[in-house]
């Protein structure tokens, strides 16, 4: 739980995401008006590739957008991106167009635009997760009463990990390049089993935290096992249906083996104690004396209420004026991001409850479904698009009004609590799933716009901006918790990254397989991941022989380690990029 010292902070954030996401949706209108045909056919020029020649193009190519850099000004390249299919979006903007056509004349802007989104849609998908995804998964675990062990490894590891699924299940379903999402979800728990480790490590050496050593060592040799079981897979370079669900079971073994553990480990503290229950690993959490939230901080998505922002104020009436205006305002700036979202996904937690936001969203929903598929059905007819919309809009008008007549104004419903749920999580899955596909088309279109591999900037910033939050909240967890936080933490660590590596390429390689199913589906040629996997199981073994041999206590030593492979494989891969 975020203090109430670090709340303004959040809103700051928020406040500065969204003025950010108007800034840009002006910049985008502006450029449109000032051209409205982007840019008229370049004249050739001996230095660059004339026009006859890049419209005499196969646009078929399979070589995708890799010529690009071969066009020497910003008008063939213009051309380029506009005339050749390879270059087309993965997700739903042409960034590339944008960039050449829309703001040639201002590459320095362009990139400013470009980061900018970046961020804007990095704070949507881990403020969508916190806020409505999670939520909606606490509270199914309630309702389907899960055992808070089970609920620790799935819910609580798929609601942290969801950016880092998703983004990998966009990267093998919607583009060419799946290495992006391999790159991504290893660049990803490479990131959290080092960094993150071993800055925990370091800041609480002093403190001489020791963790659970039967819990450590299961979880990371599960991790070594679904690593080597990968890096099998790369190896074959092909899998079928069969052997992608068989990868995928191995996280099913983990959970099954972890509940043994835990009701071995209960049994014993009952049998052989007679004090009370401590913590002593992420396994206890199901003997409830720890709660722990699915991400570490609370709800800042929701816009500051004027009756909040009045509460505290002093009687001086000139105060009271500028406060509420002020508050006006922070609401006004908050709406265009918060919005969308709070318009078509369901929330009936306690302190969210609105029924106008009930109705309504639970009628836009379907609406938004039908877009979403619509738009992932490309040989769809116009005639076929027409009825999904039609049958989204019956359906949204009969749920709208089966919610108005059920739910009363002061709280949300108490009975037929599930279909709200389900609602809830399907919805937040959507805005998810549409964000991450959005943030990998950005990539690889920053990529080709920097002449880089997408795979690198899947490995890197897609890695770090959906891992910076484990940082934030398991180094939090672990400074101020004490022993069980870092233990909680620490296990965090393992868990996490192993899930978005079983649950995020499992399930993309089942869908990848299926698609091609009876044939193999072929794993995307990146060599790059051996070299990614084995830094990444070097850290794991060294964590596994140094932490025994200090007594299971986090220290410098350790976490130094940790850091300095991790700043190794990073050299390795620089220097790769720069000069081979």
């Amino acid at each position: 739980m975020a203090s109430s010292a670090s709340i303004p902070q959040l809103k700051k954030l928020s406040i500065f995401i969204n003025i950010s996401f108007l800034f840009l949706l002006c910049l985008s209108l502006i450029t449109t008006y000032l051209h409205p045909n982007n840019l008229d056919l370049p004249t050739p020029k001996s230095n660059s590739i004339s026009s006859a020649n890049i419209l005499s193009e196969d646009i078929k190519s399979v070589n995708g957008c890799k010529d690009l850099h071969q066009h020497a000004d910003y008008k063939s390249r213009c051309l380029y991106v506009k005339t050749h299919t390879g270059c087309n979006p993965k997700g739903y903007i042409h960034y590339l167009k944008i960039f050449y056509c829309s703001l040639g004349n201002f590459p320095i802007l362009g990139h400013a635009a470009v980061l900018l989104w970046l961020i804007v849609l990095f704070y949507l998908l881990g403020n969508t997760a916190a806020n409505y995804f999670c939520s909606s998964l606490e509270s199914l675990s309630n309702i389907l009463k899960l055992s808070p062990t089970i609920a620790g490894v799935t819910l609580l590891s798929l609601g942290n990990g969801a950016s880092d699924v998703f983004s990998s299940i966009v990267a093998f379903t919607k583009s060419a390049d799946g290495d992006v999402g391999l790159n991504s979800v290893l660049g990803g728990a490479f990131f959290v089993s080092s960094i993150v480790v071993g800055v925990i490590s370091i800041l609480i050496s002093p403190h001489q935290v020791s963790v659970d050593e039967a819990s450590f060592v299961r979880d990371v040799i599960f991790f070594l096992f679904s690593l080597s079981s990968l890096l099998a897979i790369i190896v074959i370079g092909r899998i079928n249906l069969w052997g992608s669900l068989s990868f995928l079971a191995i996280y099913f073994v983990y959970v099954g083996t972890v509940s043994v553990s835990q009701i071995y480990k209960r049994n014993k503290n009952l049998a052989a104690s007679k004090s009370l229950p401590v913590v002593q690993s992420f396994d206890d959490l199901a003997d409830g004396t720890a709660s722990i939230p699915l991400l570490g901080y609370v709800d800042d998505d929701k816009p500051v209420s004027n009756a909040n922002l009045k509460t505290g104020l002093h009687d001086d009436q000139e105060q009271n004026y500028w406060f509420f205006y002020l508050g006006k305002l922070i609401y006004i700036l908050e709406l265009p991001l918060y919005l969308p979202r709070r318009l078509t996904i369901p929330v009936v937690s306690e302190e969210r409850w609105s029924k106008p936001y009930a109705v309504i969203s639970v009628a836009l929903a379907p609406m938004l479904l039908a877009a979403l598929c619509n738009t992932q059905r490309e040989d769809l007819s116009s005639r076929g698009k027409l009825v999904t919309y039609m049958t989204a809009v019956l359906i949204g008008l009969i749920l709208s009004n089966l919610a108005y007549v059920t739910t009363n104004k002061c709280s949300p419903p108490k009975e037929c609590l599930f279909p709200w749920l389900v609602g809830g999580f399907l919805m937040s899955v959507a805005w998810t799933y549409i964000t991450a596909e959005e943030l990998v088309g950005l990539l690889e279109s920053y990529g080709n716009i920097l002449g880089i591999s997408p795979s690198i900037l899947g490995l890197t910033v897609l890695a770090w901006g959906n891992s910076l939050n484990d940082l934030i909240a398991n180094a939090t967890m672990a400074v101020k918790g004490g022993t069980d936080g870092a233990q909680i933490a620490i296990s965090g660590c393992y868990a996490g990254p192993m899930f978005n590596t079983l649950v995020g390429v499992g399930t993309s390689l089942v869908l990848s397989s299926w698609f091609e199913y009876p044939s193999s589906y072929v794993i995307p040629t990146d060599h790059s991941l051996y070299e990614t996997i084995g830094f990444l199981m070097g850290g794991l073994l060294w964590a596994l022989v140094i932490l025994p041999k200090k007594g299971m206590k986090l220290d410098r030593y350790m976490g130094s380690g940790l850091v300095a492979i991790y700043l190794c494989f990073l050299f390795v891969r620089l220097a790769r990029l720069l000069f081979f």
